[in-house]
């Protein structure tokens, strides 16, 4: 479906993509990386927006380079926010459907359906300029969607959904990849794309730093520097038992009943908490891990690849 091969694109002194090559067979992946990694750079050359200045891309076997066409197999949701003119979501819709080849009536009818799809159906002929920015990210989904594409590539999606939006939005992306079409989700949120159960691709600094199934995926930041946050009736004896541990760097409260630690390898300190429990005789409440922890695993991933870490290992 995705061919890169030593793909490379230079801004004068700036690299945007550093060297990437992969090969995607039709499937759902997740394309993670922290803001200004390369992930929109990477998309834009996938759809022949911007030629490489190194490198190959194939898309469906072609060059989509100049390849209009080509893209009628593609549906793009980018994270751009657009200036709307005052026209209404059917229109807007229709319009880009036309655009792809069909006619004005079978326009019309594919962008209702799209809309009705995204929940805009009671607002179609409002004009965007009263739309949220919630609901304007819904009629990019619907224009993207609306053309029955193949393949599509969602950059940043839940940017302005509220919790009852994104629960939406991955309820569509879970009956677009059940339905047996591809996808690829762009994000800096790991929760926002583990929802959809993607092969992961983490990309940082323009590069290309690991892939692989969920479970991989979990498997690396596990063994990889992280931050907890932990609720427990019995902070201060858990704060001390943890501050003596090898792969804790550091502890520090952020309430009565709540800790913040910074480990070295998060699965050894989550061992650690069943002996606490049983020890110290303390309950604990709640587990989070904080999403500024990726830049963690990134920067570990980074260092792996210079051959300063082990794979696996954090120092």
């Amino acid at each position: 479906m995705i061919e890169l091969d030593g793909v490379s694109r230079l801004y004068k002194t700036v690299i945007g993509v550093n060297d990437i090559s992969l090969s995607l067979k039709p499937g759902v992946y997740g394309l993670l990386g922290p803001n200004g990694s390369g992930k929109t750079t990477l998309i834009n050359m996938i759809l022949g927006q911007i030629k490489p200045t190194l490198g190959t891309v194939r898309l469906f076997g072609q060059n989509p380079w100049r390849r209009s066409k080509l893209l009628r197999r593609v549906g793009l949701c980018p994270a751009l926010e657009f200036s709307y003119p005052r026209v209404s979501s059917l229109q807007w819709v229709s319009y880009l459907v036309q655009m792809h080849g069909f006619s004005r009536r079978d326009a019309v009818v594919r962008a209702k359906q799209a809309l009705e799809m995204v929940n805009l159906g009671h607002v179609m002929n409002q004009a965007m300029t009263e739309y949220s920015l919630g609901m304007r990210q819904r009629a990019k989904l619907a224009q993207a969607i609306a053309h029955d594409p193949e393949l599509l590539i969602l950059d940043e999606p839940f940017n302005g959904l509220d919790p009852v939006g994104r629960f939406e939005m991955t309820a569509l992306l879970k009956k677009w990849e059940a339905d047996g079409r591809s996808l690829v989700l762009a994000s800096h949120i790991l929760h926002e794309v583990e929802a959809v159960n993607p092969s992961f691709l983490l990309i940082y600094g323009g590069r290309l730093l690991a892939s692989g199934a969920p479970d991989e995926m979990r498997r690396i930041l596990a063994s990889s520097p992280n931050v907890l946050t932990i609720k427990s009736n019995g902070a201060r004896k858990l704060a001390a038992l943890l501050a003596g541990q090898q792969a804790v760097k550091k502890t520090r409260f952020i309430g009565e009943n709540q800790i913040e630690v910074e480990t070295m390898v998060m699965s050894e300190v989550l061992n650690l908490l069943p002996r606490a429990v049983t020890e110290l005789g303390v309950s604990i409440d709640d587990v989070e891990s904080n999403d500024e922890s990726l830049k963690s695993l990134f920067s570990t991933l980074m260092k792996i690849q210079r051959g300063e870490l082990l794979a696996g290992k954090a120092q």
